[in-house]
């Protein structure tokens, strides 16, 4: 029976998208994420028609499905931000990137929710946030806003599954806002996955709280810090805290079937041992 989960990294996009599928590629992914613009800056050239058909003809050749890529927005992005000028800003951007998903012809954009850098309630920064992609889903057309959980570090919202549906709860449009869930981030948070009761425990809440139906992805990372301790830094699989049984559960949850699970692990050397390892798994 063939594979219905679809492992791969968060490739460099350097020197041009299409490098992204070149790169994926090169170390056996069947899914990847990547930058469609330089991630730590606000402007970028708009994608010209000869760097889209290249990215296009790439994929295509590839056999790697647009569903299974998970585009990333910039990280100087806040939709929650306390300050209209820079909400604005934030949301001008958002919309751009949506729009340059679309002309890849990408249905997803993956993005960190936001946050309230200690100058707005959560619950105000949380509509800010709905509002933000509520503004941009309507000027914006066939790509999907899918949230980020956060590690809760900081005043980074979107750290539990309640805030998380708190923010989808407030989208107009259901049909185009979905979550992806890093596991580091899901982990560090306080969401014990190391052991099957704890693996159940949790995605049963997350399918109690959320829904199952709005999972459009995943960030596949072991954990350098323990549970619970809200930071984020990310580990090779099975060098971490977490450990190989939650990723060896993940890989044999029908749950998870047809999304991208992208690797954020920390050397990408070893990616193309890791997408085999995660493979190795399956029952």
């Amino acid at each position: 029976m063939p594979s219905r989960k679809f492992v791969g990294a968060h490739t460099s996009a350097s020197g041009g998208v299409f490098n992204a599928v070149k790169n994926a590629q090169e170390i056996g992914a069947k899914a990847f994420a990547l930058f469609t613009k330089n991630q730590k800056r606000w402007e970028a050239k708009p994608l010209d028609t000869l760097t889209i058909d290249k990215f296009q003809k790439a994929l295509a050749d590839s056999g790697i499905l647009p569903k299974h890529i998970l585009p990333h927005d910039s990280y100087l992005i806040n939709l929650g931000h306390p300050d209209e000028e820079k909400l604005l800003k934030s949301r001008t951007a958002f919309i751009d990137e949506l729009e340059r998903c679309s002309q890849l012809g990408l249905d997803r954009l993956n993005f960190h929710p936001g946050s309230h850098l200690k100058e707005i309630s959560e619950d105000e920064c949380m509509d800010k946030i709905s509002e933000s992609i509520n503004i941009a889903l309507d000027k914006t057309s066939g790509v999907s806003a899918v949230i980020e959980n956060t590690a809760g570090q900081g005043s980074n919202m979107g750290y539990t599954f309640e805030q998380l549906a708190q923010i989808i709860d407030k989208v107009e449009d259901k049909s185009r806002v979905g979550i992806c869930i890093d596991t580091c981030h899901m982990f560090v948070a306080g969401y014990d996955i190391r052991t099957r009761e704890a693996y159940d425990k949790t995605w049963n809440s997350f399918g109690d709280i959320v829904g199952f139906n709005y999972l459009m992805g995943m960030h596949i990372n072991d954990s350098k810090p323990p549970l619970g301790s809200k930071k984020d830094r990310h580990h090779s699989l099975g060098e971490g805290e977490i450990g190989l049984d939650a990723f060896r559960f993940i890989m044999n949850d029908e749950r998870m079937d047809d999304i991208p699970l992208v690797l954020e692990t920390i050397d990408s050397d070893i990616w193309a041992q890791e997408i085999e390892l995660l493979y190795s798994f399956q029952k």
